[in-house]
């Protein structure tokens, strides 16, 4: 089974993917796909510098991701540049994992909307926040300032954008304990009968 786990920059997949995985679950983690694809010396990290120069590079020769933030989110246009580089190569990685991982597996895709995924999944489960909490969220976990928390959050795709694409919504503007919860029975209701 294939399940496919979106949301917006905090708004609590990591918590949920987390339980899954506490509960069975094998996780694919686009984001750590976005990081191998950028890992020195690869063809990602050339094609980076290529666009955005070596302004993106840390004195190790490793991508800077700040520095790339700082420069992609200025605008739009250097974000679907950056978009259409790392986009293809974290496809072809989740492809490739996906094709070599048996049982329950939860790719945690935070631009399922945005990349159009070609992958064919089971379920598809948005996680959910008001915008209000998420600014918070990254302000006291990420030490981010308000601005920089909204310009990340208004770059992607909305909540409702999202919940329209999902078979399953889980909100996320609870406690802790009650995420896990949510995340559990979401989880047990999928996989019920799959054993």
């Amino acid at each position: 089974m294939l399940i496919a786990l979106t949301g917006g920059i905090a708004s609590g997949k990591s918590t949920v993917a987390r339980q899954f995985v506490a509960l069975g679950a094998t996780e694919i983690d686009a984001d750590l796909l976005a990081r191998e694809a950028v890992e020195p010396g690869s063809a990602g990290l050339l094609a980076v510098t290529e666009v955005f120069g070596t302004a993106v590079l840390a004195e190790d020769g490793s991508l800077d991701r700040q520095a790339l933030a700082t420069i992609a989110f200025s605008d739009e246009q250097s974000r679907k540049r950056l978009e259409s580089i790392l986009h293809p190569l974290i496809q072809q990685l989740s492809s490739e994992r996906i094709k070599n991982t048996n049982g329950v597996v939860v790719y945690t895709i935070p631009l399922l909307v945005e990349t159009k995924s070609p992958l064919k999944f089971d379920h598809i489960i948005a996680v959910s926040a008001p915008v209000e909490t998420r600014v918070q969220r990254l302000i006291q976990h990420r030490g981010m300032t308000e601005q920089a928390a909204r310009a990340r959050i208004s770059a992607q795709s909305s909540d409702q954008e999202r919940e329209s694409i999902a078979d399953t919504v889980i909100s996320s503007d609870c406690s802790m304990e009650e995420l896990v919860s949510r995340a559990t029975s979401a989880y047990l209701e999928l996989t019920a009968g799959t054993n």
